[in-house]
């Protein structure tokens, strides 16, 4: 019985890795995004997804 909670504990270990790993790589991806974007750009998208949860920006 002990060796199914080891198994288990492993499984949700590899896991959360898994979300941690892919989580880094999100966050890298958009700093290097913004950070080598034009202002423009990052301007419009950020304009355009207002508009499309019918926030006011205006």
């Amino acid at each position: 019985m002990n060796a199914t909670n080891t198994t288990k504990t492993i499984i949700r270990a590899e896991t959360g890795l898994g979300a941690i790993a892919v989580a880094l790589l999100m966050g890298v991806a958009l700093v290097y995004t913004a950070g080598f974007a034009n202002s423009a750009v990052l301007h419009s998208a950020a304009h355009d997804s207002r508009h499309a949860i019918s926030f006011p920006c205006h």
